[in-house]
């Protein structure tokens, strides 16, 4: 997170650097992304960008917080009773609600699906446990067959919505109806149960 220098900018400077991000992130994966090149764009000398943020990792804790305040102010309050697979369809409509009004926001959820680095791997581990937890939430209340392996089925879903987002063409339509197709097949399974 940003060092106490940081908030001692003004507004003005402090939405550059971190317009810079959001544009370096969207366009190159964390393990690509150019602190030169965020500092280039914010407009600020690089010694400078060391006095706000540690690193890389500093910087991208800090643009993801303020992202996720902002994608707050765009979505509907979310039901936390709701169950793992009502979550998934409200997160698929919501994805596409944030997109319509900050694509680049969407961008950068994109590509931390094709980053291999350490730091975002953890932070993707961090996103699946409570998505674990939900799921094991609902084993509980008799949703979700115990013996599923929690993991499996999250990294499915995580693969799936990030992938159908983009190659649907961000048509809301089609990308809804894939979503709910999905989920239709890990709710129900692919196999003709026999007796």
């Amino acid at each position: 997170m940003p060092k106490s220098t940081f908030y001692n900018l003004s507004d003005d400077k402090k939405q550059k650097i971190f317009d810079a991000a959001v544009n370096e992130f969207s366009t190159r994966r964390f393990s690509e992304a150019s602190i030169n090149q965020i500092v280039k764009n914010a407009g600020i000398p690089k010694g400078s960008f060391y006095q706000y943020f540690a690193g890389k990792e500093d910087i991208y804790l800090y643009m993801t917080e303020e992202i996720s305040k902002d994608i707050h102010e765009i979505i509907e309050v979310f039901n936390p009773d709701a169950s793992f697979f009502e979550t998934i369809i409200q997160r698929a409509k919501d994805t596409l609600k944030v997109g319509q009004i900050r694509p680049e926001y969407c961008k950068i959820g994109a590509l931390t699906v094709i980053d291999n680095s350490d730091f975002i791997l953890q932070l993707l581990r961090a996103s699946m446990e409570k998505h674990i937890k939900m799921i094991e939430r609902d084993k509980q209340r008799g949703l979700i067959k115990p013996g599923i392996n929690s993991e499996v089925v999250i990294k499915m879903i995580h693969i799936f919505v990030f992938n159908e987002y983009l190659y649907s063409g961000f048509d809301e339509t089609r990308y809804l109806e894939k979503m709910e197709s999905a989920v239709q097949i890990i709710k129900e399974g692919i196999a003709v149960h026999q007796n």
